[in-house]
């Protein structure tokens, strides 16, 4: 092992770094040891880069990286509980999904929101939406019960964190228009020390904010310099308090979109698809694809007009014309997709017909859209893929030093805004489907692209601020018992699926298949080891992990990437096979390892970057599991800083007895922070009503 010097920080370079990583380290053998300390001796005799002035600092017991609803549920506890908090946030709302990302429509299953078994925090959003608009569903949406105006959320959420900080005495310091463009550890690696900060503002004479759509501005965001669009300040975050008696005085919370931080610090994650095996029985691949990700979404608005609307025809328009498509004879119908995320009813209190096709849609009503053969955008190769792979963040240079861009491909990001774009036009205008037929297809005058700063989406270009992003960067939790190569949430662990379909026989090894029917068989898997199997049943729940520190529930559901690249060529199709791991989960846990990454202590992960299989992280994605993984780290880290023990210590030993973890878990019970559904045993397999 030897230490290359990274200016602020040392970064660790272990040559005998444990297989786990093989999932983002290319193999390395001692054969690279010359080059790598040729290259260690020339950052030493030549550093390339300087620090920046820092403008401020700023102090804080928890940063936050990242204002969605994971960033917001760990502000939102901790505050609660007397923390001073930071918290940054790309664009200038909080909310993530249901604001900047404009999926302003709850994603819950039946069951769970019948029980309203939620975190306190998530069901005092509810509350609050139902509260402000005097119904919980203003939008009268049908694919959710709760459908509103992204801003609203925003302005809530915001209202949620000033009460939380009045009642607990803490303090929040928020950020927005705020990325993180580089972190600082400690000489052993294992400790982030001080993050710094790029604050945006119109630089004099420029437009304000959100007038221009993500991608033309990415990469100025991350720049350090002012430019024509922005000036900038540099902050630099750091501990409140320097105790050498505490062994951790603060945490770094990941709660970015795309596991910005954890490629950042370069820790060992997971990107794209995992190779098939008993774990990801259902794997589209024998071999890991970092490139195929689940598309992203450039949300927009649209709204119901009196008088038919003249439209002009984008440009860009005949490059996505192939592409565009109601997906299914049985969706074709502008009143039902109108209705199935309506965010915003002129009369919500209207009685509407069962059938969604007969929707009564009224001037002045409004509809978000994120339709899979319409604005989703789905790259899948190494030509565009969105989230940049480990070893494409070497070769670009962003894992130098200050050379992090925030790891998306800019490309990709406009092309996803033109999709979109283009996608409204095709509803409106278009009299062809080329994947349903022509004769369903008919242009609708009567709609409105809203746009501007007043729109829904707050921009002036009209698509949400942020796109809305299913699938980014994984962490790979530490070795622990049963998981040497690092611990992760795995498809059988919470998947209903038939093991014994006939593609399981054809794709497996028979030691895989005997592997699977033990993962699977719950108490029974002694028997299936030990080949005195006599019908054995497939468990009917999921895996029960003993750290659990939160609940969800939801469908493995995929929005797959396509086979070749661009998304749009006539012709393409989905990647094939990676809709045979989509279906029904059961209700599933949050255990604290998929939050706690490898090497770094203070780290602490929520939100779409937990531990997660490929496969397992189309379930791993919606709202309510966002809210449920912030509550989890917000009072874990309280307790870590109460207590003067880190994370890690407390699964270390697992499954021998934990009591910190209980100690832990008890907390949050105690705060209405549910950890198990209710009946949950080890012996209770009666879970098939939960839907």
């Amino acid at each position: 092992m030897f230490l290359l010097p990274k200016s602020r920080d040392n970064v660790i370079v272990d040559l005998d770094r444990p297989s786990s990583t093989s999932a983002f380290v290319p193999n390395m053998d001692r054969s690279h040891l010359s080059v790598l300390l040729t290259l260690a001796a020339t950052f030493v005799a030549s550093p390339t880069y300087a620090v920046p002035d820092i403008d401020r600092a700023e102090t804080c017991e928890i940063l936050i990286v990242g204002g969605g609803l994971a960033g917001v549920a760990t502000a939102y506890e901790s505050l609660l509980a007397g923390r001073t908090v930071c918290m940054t946030e790309i664009t200038d709302w909080i909310g993530g999904q249901i604001s900047s990302q404009g999926t302003s429509a709850l994603d819950e299953r039946p069951t769970q929101r019948e029980l309203l078994y939620y975190p306190r925090g998530y069901l005092d959003f509810r509350s609050r939406i139902e509260e402000h608009y005097g119904i919980l569903n203003p939008g009268q949406c049908w694919v959710s019960l709760s459908c509103f105006l992204p801003e609203d959320g925003h302005e809530i959420l915001l209202e949620m964190l000033a009460e939380a900080e009045d009642e607990g005495d803490g303090e929040l310091k928020w950020f927005p228009a705020t990325v993180v463009k580089d972190l600082e550890l400690n000489e052993t690696g294992t400790l982030i020390t001080s993050a710094i900060a790029i604050q945006r503002q119109p630089a004099p004479g420029a437009p304000p904010l959100n007038t221009e759509p993500l991608s033309q501005v990415l990469l100025d965001a991350y720049s350090y310099e002012d430019s024509a669009q922005f000036t900038k300040n540099i902050i630099q975050f750091v501990p409140q308090t320097d105790d050498s008696n505490d062994p951790i005085d603060w945490y770094v919370v990941e709660a970015t979109e795309t596991g910005e931080i954890i490629a950042l610090a370069d820790v060992p994650y997971s990107v794209g698809i995992d190779p098939r095996s008993f774990l990801e029985p259902s794997a589209s691949s024998k071999d890991p694809d970092p490139y195929c990700t689940q598309g992203f979404t450039y949300t927009f608005a649209m709204q119901a007009t009196a008088e038919p609307q003249e439209q002009e025809k984008p440009e860009f328009y005949d490059r996505y014309d192939e592409y565009y498509s109601y997906d299914e004879q049985r969706f074709a119908s502008l009143p039902l997709l109108f209705s199935y995320r309506s965010i915003w009813r002129v009369d919500p209190f209207q009685t509407r017909p069962g059938n969604p096709r007969n929707d009564i849609i009224d001037p002045g009503d409004i509809s978000m859209q994120n339709w899979t053969w319409g604005n989703d955008y789905r790259p899948g190769t190494a030509a565009d893929n969105l989230v940049y792979s480990r070893q494409q963040l070497q070769e670009l240079g962003q894992l130098s030093p200050g050379g992090w861009q925030g790891g998306l491909r800019v490309e990709t990001l406009e092309a996803g805004e033109e999709l979109a774009r283009g996608f409204f036009y095709w509803l409106v205008e278009s009299d062809r489907d080329p994947k349903v037929g022509d004769e369903f297809k008919e242009p609708h005058p009567n709609y409105r692209y809203m746009e501007g700063l007043e729109s829904p989406m707050g921009t002036v270009h009209g698509l949400s601020k942020y796109p809305y992003i299913r699938e980014g960067r994984r962490i790979i939790g530490r070795p622990s018992w049963g998981y040497p190569e690092g611990f992760a949430i795995a498809e059988t662990d919470i998947s209903r699926q038939d093991y014994s379909q006939d593609f399981y026989d054809e794709n497996l090894t028979a030691e895989q298949q005997r592997l699977l029917r033990a993962t699977t068989a719950g108490l029974d898997a002694i028997a299936v080891l030990t080949d005195s199997e006599e019908d054995i049943q497939k468990r009917s729940r999921s895996v029960l992990f003993p750290d659990s520190v939160g609940v969800a529930h939801y469908a493995i559901d995929f929005h797959p990437c396509m086979e070749f690249a661009p998304p749009e060529a006539p012709g393409n199709i989905e990647r094939p096979g990676e809709r045979q791991g989509a279906g029904e989960a059961y209700p599933f846990q949050i255990p604290l390892r998929a939050m706690i990454p490898q090497r770094i202590d203070n780290l602490i992960v929520a939100g779409k970057s937990i531990a997660t299989s490929h496969i397992a992280a189309a379930a791993y994605r919606v709202h309510s599991f966002e809210w449920a993984a912030g509550a989890a780290a917000g009072v874990a880290i309280d307790f870590a800083l109460e207590n003067n023990t880190p994370p890690y210590e407390w699964v270390d030993e697992l499954p021998r007895q934990e009591p910190q973890l209980e100690a832990l878990q008890r907390r949050l019970v105690d705060k209405n922070n549910p950890i198990a559904f209710p009946d949950t045993s080890i012996f209770n397999n009666d879970w098939e009503d939960w839907r």
